[in-house]
């Protein structure tokens, strides 16, 4: 099977919404939260998608980012990844340059340490050279994905009784 990430479409909209509808299926929030249509339709969603992406049209409180879906043979969305070219201070602290998920059926056959280590030279491309990303100490899964793909824990930090973890990437 080939897998490969694409930027979000008009295209993928009728599998973007069997990917969210397997989320909501299983009563889990999607992951990661750039994937979330925010009480959008797809296409709005879609267009503000991209609006993100230029530093000249996202939203002050945001910062660009480019959002990928992992897709497979037959278009179907296993998993999402967002990449976030800066870092405010929340964003330096909780939540990283990238965050993913994956669809629940499609969880444990390595497709996260997968779509992170793909989104990697994309990161690079964007000239982010030090990568961090987090996750929480709970999520001993995530873990083991940031680990495999050189991820170097430097710090726990905890916020609302939640404890992050924060590794750091080098490419």
């Amino acid at each position: 099977m080939n897998l490969e990430l694409q930027r979000a479409s008009i295209e993928m909209e009728e599998k973007y919404y069997e990917f969210i509808n397997e989320w909501k299926t299983n009563e889990e929030e999607i992951i990661p939260y750039a994937a979330r249509l925010l009480d959008m339709d797809y296409k709005a969603w879609l267009d503000y998608t991209y609006k993100i992406e230029n530093k000249d049209t996202c939203p002050s409180h945001l910062v660009p980012a480019h959002t990928y879906f992992l897709i497979d043979d037959n278009k179907r969305i296993i998993g999402a990844i967002n990449i976030r070219h800066c870092l405010n201070d929340y964003l330096f602290n909780y939540g990283g340059h990238i965050g993913y998920g994956i669809r629940p059926s499609e969880r444990r056959k390595g497709y996260a340490s997968m779509i992170l280590s793909m989104a990697l030279p994309i990161a690079k491309e964007l000239g982010i050279n030090r990568i961090l990303v987090t996750c929480n100490k709970n999520n001993v899964a995530s873990a083991k994905t940031i680990i495999n793909n050189g991820g170097v824990l430097e710090n726990e930090v905890q916020e609302e009784g939640e404890i992050t973890q924060r590794y750091w990437i080098e490419v």
